[in-house]
């Protein structure tokens, strides 16, 4: 049984969303220094690498990420590659034969841009249109994974995936490395930094293949 991390690791130079507040590490005690301990503090996004968005990061209505239910980020959940360049559209979504599992990785090019070294942040990477987030809800999905830092297109600022989804309460997954993942159905862990009344967190995620 195989298990894979599919979250970024977490560096000084991990690239963020323009405009977000970048990693930032200090250290407050150091053994070297005759302290008793090594002790740091850190600042950042909390849209930082892998992340989780909650339905509050739009709406202030909304779910924040400590009341997001264990039962969608943990199940089972379907990777699927697709292989367009530059966006995932209602069309290509039509093609897929779906089953009956409400969790969705998508593993693009995207994937790419978080190989070592890593490259600052990449402006041209793929995205959901607003009618492609609009099938998912459809579809009754309540997890949408991507494997880049947002669901939107970079030019999009009216946030139409964002928009569709998190009004659906369907929980958005960014920053995935799905680079070494083949597509197929595993079970996901998702699991987001429990911070109360928050937009969203840092997560740990993780899948792990099925026993046959």
């Amino acid at each position: 049984m195989k298990v894979y991390d599919i979250t970024v690791p977490i560096t000084p130079d991990i690239p963020v969303w323009p405009g977000d507040q970048a990693l930032k590490i200090r250290p407050v005690m150091r053994t070297d220094r005759g302290d008793p301990v090594n002790l740091s503090a850190f600042s950042a996004t909390l849209h930082l690498g892998t992340h989780v968005d909650a339905p509050f990061h739009l709406f202030d209505e909304g779910q924040t990420v400590d009341a997001l239910p264990l039962s969608v980020l943990i199940g089972p959940a379907l990777v699927v590659e697709i292989d367009h360049p530059e966006h995932i559209d209602r069309p290509e979504l039509e093609r897929i034969h779906w089953p009956a599992i409400p969790r969705v990785l998508f593993k693009t090019r995207n994937s790419e841009y978080w190989k070592s070294p890593r490259l600052a942040f990449q402006e041209q990477f793929v995205s959901l249109t607003g009618e492609a987030a609009a099938f998912l809800v459809e579809q009754g999905i309540k997890l949408v994974g991507i494997d880049y830092l947002s669901v939107d297109l970079y030019a999009n600022q009216n946030l139409d995936a964002h928009k569709i989804l998190l009004r659906n309460a369907v929980v958005v997954v960014e920053g995935l490395n799905l680079l070494s993942v083949p597509p197929g159905i595993y079970e996901l862990f998702c699991l987001p930094l429990n911070i109360v009344g928050v937009d969203g967190a840092p997560a740990r995620v993780i899948l792990r293949e099925f026993e046959t």
